[in-house]
């Protein structure tokens, strides 16, 4: 478990990112590649990904030189992910190729004791072998991450419109109440749920604040800068809700009140909407075409279930009150 410690100073400090960290995407969708847990959740990401990567010819850049440097452990090097570029691919890339040799010895050092690094990595102290790095992320990001830009974009303001609605009614420790099951607030306290494998440890985050980040990509336990010097960044995931052709018996028999009330496909768009979805999401989610998702999402704003909101050429359909007080009560849960 990570516990991170507030103090009143840190608590008028925290702010939530406003776009998808691509440095960090890049390191959890690798982290997706590596394993088949929550694998449901990714299925057309990850077929559409390897699709990519072999017509881009980048397999075997993934298997030699990417997946090594961002293996699915206890740790993987923070020069990787820059503090300071939250939100922007190019200035990332930058700050990964400005980063010190020593930093970069440091940390391959730190890789190498805790799951081992491969034998190249002390090569990225040199220039221009951290530049012929950044364009194999670059070229990464473009065939695999990229086209789900917008995507990511409209989930992170539906997780930012849920937060400041927390916000709003209890002030940044309601919020900070509302990140979900991997992360529990006991005052001053945000416990974060880590990998087994890691050790228990504390960050204090002695007046700086935290930067939330939502991460499409991320699945299960929180992630955080293992260098408790460096300005402190929480990267934490999107829930990801089951379409119908995910969903076991089990889970049919908890949405069985909805699914009466509302038939299966608007039942499941509304789930889809919980945690914002645009039409194509709801279409996927309820195994529909987009025309019919559109229809669904209108019988649904009609009925004051959802509500819509353009965000340029997206539409974001996220949950009125009663839409949530609907669905909390399908599945048996108050509060």
């Amino acid at each position: 478990m990570l516990r991170i410690h507030f103090s009143d100073a840190d608590l008028a400090r925290t702010r939530i990112a406003a776009a998808p960290d691509p440095v960090w995407e890049i390191a959890a969708s690798m982290h997706r590649l590596q394993s088949r847990k929550g694998r449901w959740a990714y299925a057309e990401w990850y077929r559409t990904a390897r699709q990519q990567l072999r017509e881009k010819k980048l397999e075997r850049v993934l298997r030699s030189v990417l997946l090594p440097l961002y293996p699915r452990a206890a740790y993987f090097p923070d020069f990787l992910t820059p503090a300071d570029a939250v939100g922007d691919l190019a200035m990332g890339i930058e700050s990964i190729v400005a980063t010190p040799p020593r930093r970069v010895l440091e940390e391959v050092a730190i890789l190498d004791r805790t799951v081992g690094a491969p034998a190249w990595a002390g090569q990225l102290t040199r220039l221009d072998a951290r530049k012929e790095f950044a364009g194999m992320l670059r070229a990464y990001y473009d065939a695999v991450i990229a086209p789900y830009e917008e995507q990511t974009q409209a989930r992170i303001e539906a997780e930012r419109a849920a937060l400041c609605r927390g916000l709003l009614n209890g002030g940044v420790e309601g919020m900070l109440s509302g990140l979900g099951p991997m992360l529990r607030w006991r005052p001053p306290v945000l416990e974060v749920s880590y990998p087994k494998q890691a050790a228990d440890r504390d960050l204090y985050l002695g007046g700086r604040g935290l930067t939330l980040v939502p991460s499409h990509f991320n699945w299960g336990e929180p992630v955080a800068f293992a260098d408790p010097q460096l300005p402190p960044v929480l990267v934490y995931s999107l829930l990801h809700e089951r379409g119908p052709s995910d969903a076991t018996h089990g889970a049919d028999i908890v949405d069985k009140p909805l699914i009466t009330l509302l038939g299966r496909t608007r039942a499941a768009a509304l789930r889809a909407a919980s945690t914002g979805a645009t039409t194509t999401e709801i279409a996927r989610a309820a195994g529909v075409s987009a025309s019919s998702a559109s229809r669904h999402a209108t019988a649904l704003r009609d009925a004051r279930l959802i509500t819509t909101v353009r965000h340029g050429p997206t539409v974001l359909h996220t949950l009125t009150p009663a839409g949530a007080s609907l669905l909390r009560a399908s599945t048996g849960k108050s509060g």
